[in-house]
């Protein structure tokens, strides 16, 4: 009970500093809605489909990298600014960080997802089956990103954050790649012996 408690402070106190005065109203709500649709579907399905505390904190660390975005806009949040500067660029490459995110997280949980419910067995075909899912998952985003634009013409120029790199949209998926790549490395074996243990408990 005490980590669905303080799961849901740290959402909400970072979705509340991220709705305050943020850099662009509209920008705001295109960035932050998936955020703001994960908790509906945790809720809804956290009895019949419960999930491993880790994904569940990924979740939350994927909730927070989306909020911070979504408040200063991908292009301008000043850490990164700061790390341009001492790297002698003038790019702000939050928006990378993002894409890693939107790769390493939904990797778990896809990862997770097809495990329990043995649509695959651990091993070389799992791994390949959720990084194929991670970039599906990266391209449609960049379609969603492109229907924006078009929809809403010069007023999406801070939810595409391109900052004028050609390539913008394949080394975006490039990053999930990595961060789908990174999680399914490091992870696995955790989250296997999460998922273990979840089974003893059901």
């Amino acid at each position: 009970m005490n980590n669905k408690i303080a799961w849901c402070a740290i959402y909400l106190l970072v979705l509340v500093w991220s709705v305050i005065n943020p850099a662009d109203p509209f920008t705001w709500w295109l960035e932050a809605v998936p955020a703001l649709v994960a908790v509906p579907l945790l809720f809804f399905t956290r009895k019949r489909f419960p999930l491993t505390p880790l994904v569940y904190v990924l979740v939350l660390a994927h909730c927070c990298v989306l909020f911070v975005g979504a408040h200063y806009t991908y292009a301008e949040v000043p850490l990164f600014d700061t790390i341009a500067h001492w790297m002698g660029s003038e790019r702000n490459n939050y928006d990378k960080l993002g894409h890693f995110a939107q790769g390493f997280i939904p990797a778990m949980l896809a990862r997770e997802i097809m495990l329990r419910n043995q649509a695959v067995k651990p091993g070389a075909w799992c791994a390949f089956l959720v990084t194929c899912f991670v970039l599906a998952f990266s391209a449609f985003y960049e379609l969603i990103e492109w229907w924006v634009a078009v929809a809403t013409g010069e007023g999406a120029e801070a939810f595409l954050g391109t900052q004028g790199y050609v390539w913008d949209t394949q080394s975006d998926m490039l990053m999930a790649l990595i961060g789908a790549v990174v999680a399914l490395v490091l992870l696995s074996r955790f989250q296997d012996k999460q998922i273990a243990a979840l089974k003893l408990r059901s």
